[in-house]
């Protein structure tokens, strides 16, 4: 069984080189390429965070992709889109970039160990930035993976902003889960997602939000989960356990991309069904 001509579109919060953080910034790059080799196209988008040496990593702005403006909490805000190849692979980077959101050199933590209170609205840029480039493009993705708590609102646009649009109506969504700490963030979110669009019945979970309920929020809206963590906290153990969606279970390295690959097949395959 295998992976022929899909369009896999990752998204994630860390990717090695540019961030070596751990299972995540792994996956997030072994996975795709390993995608691509098999004879598919993959689409794959981080965070510009402002601790990525540009010049060491050679990113450049894509100028026919920059300055849309996205109005995230009644506010607009300068999109700038950027590549970078990855050294040894055919696999290219794109980034998400604004001054605001992603010029501070810490990536979600602050000096002292706090989260930054602009997160929630940091990780709505960042979804929205993704899936305007995406629609820019031209591309339509048969699967969107998404990687880590600051995706968790793609599968919120795809499934209620952008869901007629040609370009993802038809995407299967993936998420994978992290060890992330709970982190608690801004309790106005239900308000600012009130502002896009999305209605209360879908927000009654997001009253307090951490980072957990962020991750069950967007895995509710998803068709499968990846366990990308050997472990992850007891209480999110405990629903994937209740969920009743496809499952890939943590993978070591060597295995990730033939599982993920084996896994994207059958998420396609049950579409078919």
């Amino acid at each position: 069984m295998s992976l022929k001509n899909a369009k896999v579109l990752t998204i994630s919060q860390h990717i090695t080189p540019f961030l070596d953080n751990g299972e995540m910034a792994l996956a997030a790059r072994k996975v795709p390429q390993g995608i691509l080799d098999m004879g598919n196209e993959i689409r794959v988008f981080m965070p510009r965070f402002g601790c990525i040496n540009e010049r060491r990593h050679q990113l450049h702005e894509v100028i026919r992709l920059s300055g849309m403006n996205l109005i995230i909490n009644d506010t607009d805000h300068a999109l700038l889109i950027k590549v970078a190849s990855v050294p040894s692979a055919r696999m290219q980077v794109y980034f998400i970039d604004n001054e605001e959101y992603f010029k501070r050199k810490a990536i979600t933590h602050d000096a002292d160990g706090g989260f930054y209170p602009d997160n929630d609205e940091r990780a709505l840029f960042f979804a929205r930035g993704v899936l305007e480039t995406v629609r820019k493009l031209g591309w339509v993705p048969d699967i969107i993976h998404c990687h880590g708590w600051m995706t968790a609102f793609v599968p919120m646009y795809v499934r209620h902003v952008y869901n007629d649009d040609p370009h993802f109506e038809n995407a299967k969504l993936v998420f994978s889960v992290y060890d992330e700490k709970n982190d608690a963030l801004d309790k106005e979110l239900p308000k600012k997602l009130g502002q896009e669009g999305i209605t209360s019945d879908l927000l009654k979970d997001l009253k307090k939000p951490g980072v957990d309920d962020l991750y069950k929020f967007g895995i509710g809206m998803c068709d499968a989960v990846v366990k990308g963590s050997q472990k992850v906290s007891k209480g999110m153990e405990t629903y994937l356990k209740e969920m009743d969606k496809p499952l890939l279970g943590y993978s070591p390295e060597d295995e990730l991309v033939k599982a993920h690959a084996e896994f994207y097949h059958g998420v396609m395959e049950e579409a078919l069904v």
